[in-house]
């Protein structure tokens, strides 16, 4: 078959409502659901219950507007980049901060999710070290080490061509994302049926005896951007539907699959938080699988910790790929006649296919996870900085560009109705993103105090 007989003149595209959902639910569904028991203690009951379902609601109501934007608006061709749907649509200054938002975010997550992988490979040993010598024994251990396994591991599949490429990564880290989340929950059941489960209340950590009144509006605020930030995936949306075939039609396709991967997303997430926070109440951890909220079965907890690294591995290469595309685009039409960009003879790779070598692809790719790998190990505290990244993203990419985006393309008229409750979400969401950053700055202060680089310990 011709590989350039799709309807925009491009590749052949492959993907279905299938692939697009595993890259969905891969792109969404991180180890932070681990981590909603802990701000559903922070919110309590009501507040933390209502949150989780409106900002579900409220991605994916943007991430439908975002599937009808992914055509040019005069020509119908079909954009590959989120960048480049926001140029045909918006243009100027907002394609630039679009840019900035979006590979600042994504580079930012790939360095997060090294850092994460690291904690679950050291929560593996751990847990194992627990078993072994109980469980009032240390057992610390440096991360370095296992954010530099995770990185040679990322050597090689970053050498994966192109998004379209991924589908069988995708799928396999979706159900890996089922396994743990299903783990913690059938953990976070059993620990209630014991009678174990700790004291929860309608408003959650209670001033004065859980926490001063400072860290109460701190944590709810950093809870808050938590919540909002784990539905997000704007910023890799336009790129997994670019893998979709042109028919049926691809924004219907993105439709169906955004509903799938956000109503799965939002049933592990509700299940993992709410349940979680009934098993540990006001005293929930971090992440209840690398935190220790369970010790046994050790065996369970290392598996469910394996499963996280394996998700990790693939959802690396959902967030990076973008970043891969960008640079060798911009390469292949500055020098098109190069022979460094150009790919060579393809090469048959058993149980793998074909493969066509390209000497750009390496050197760019493997500076890129080395760069990651370095930064990870010098900032340990990075998870707090991507906080801040998160709530400086989640605004423009999930709310405002998709808004303006639909706003443009359909011509609604300024102060009609539609266009007033829609620039009051839009200005809600920022509000919301303003104060999430403000809890993770007091957080990135508070880290800094203890500060020292490439130190980073489980």
């Amino acid at each position: 078959m011709d590989d350039f007989v799709d309807d925009d003149g491009g590749r052949t595209r492959t993907g279905t409502w299938m692939t697009a959902s595993a890259h969905i639910i891969t792109a969404v569904i991180g180890s932070g659901v681990l981590s909603l028991a802990w701000a559903i203690a922070q919110l309590g009951w009501i507040a933390g219950s209502v949150i989780l379902i409106l900002f579900s609601v409220i991605t994916w109501f943007t991430a439908i507007l975002l599937t009808d934007c992914c055509r040019d608006p005069v020509t119908g061709k079909r954009q590959s980049s989120y960048i480049e749907s926001v140029k045909s649509n918006l243009g100027g200054l907002n394609y630039n901060l679009c840019g900035v938002a979006q590979y600042v975010n994504l580079v930012g997550t790939s360095i997060g999710y090294t850092i994460t992988s690291s904690i679950s490979m050291a929560a593996i040993k751990r847990s194992n070290c627990f078993h072994k010598y109980g469980h009032d024994a240390g057992c610390h251990v440096s991360n370095n080490i296992f954010m530099v396994i995770f990185g040679i591991i990322q050597l090689v599949l970053s050498q994966t061509p192109n998004f379209h490429k991924l589908d069988f990564l995708s799928i396999l880290a979706a159900i890996m994302s089922f396994g743990y989340s299903s783990i913690g929950l059938g953990l976070a059941i059993a620990k209630i049926a014991e009678g174990k489960s700790g004291n929860t209340s309608m408003t959650g950590v209670a001033v004065g005896v859980d926490v001063t009144t400072s860290q109460k509006v701190w944590n709810c605020l950093a809870a808050v951007g938590n919540i909002a930030f784990a539905y997000a995936f704007s910023n890799v949306l336009v790129e997994i539907q670019d893998t979709l075939k042109s028919n049926p039609p691809e924004n219907k396709v993105m439709k169906t699959a955004t509903a799938i991967g956000i109503s799965v997303t939002t049933l592990f997430y509700v299940s993992c938080g709410l349940l979680g926070y009934a098993a540990f109440g006001n005293k929930a951890p971090g992440n209840f699988l690398t935190g220790f909220g369970f010790y046994d079965p050790f065996w369970l907890v290392d598996l469910a910790n394996l499963f996280i690294i394996i998700h990790l591995l693939g959802a690396y290469q959902v967030y990076s790929q973008p970043v891969f595309k960008l640079l060798e685009d911009w390469c292949y039409l500055k020098w098109p006649e190069s022979g460094f960009l150009r790919e060579g003879s393809p090469i048959k790779i058993p149980v793998l296919g074909i493969y066509r070598f390209s000497m750009l692809r390496l050197v760019w790719r493997t500076l890129f996870v080395i760069v990651t790998t370095v930064m990870a190990m010098l900032f340990p505290f990075f998870n707090d900085i991507l906080g801040l990244l998160g709530a400086l993203a989640f605004w423009p990419l999930t709310v405002y560009f998709p808004i303006e985006m639909h706003i443009s393309r359909l011509k609604i008229p300024r102060f009609s109705y539609n266009w007033m409750w829609l620039e009051v979400l839009s200005v809600v969401c920022l509000i919301v993103s303003l104060l999430a950053a403000a809890g993770s700055i007091e957080g990135i202060i508070k880290s800094l105090g203890t500060y020292k680089p490439f130190n980073s310990v489980s």
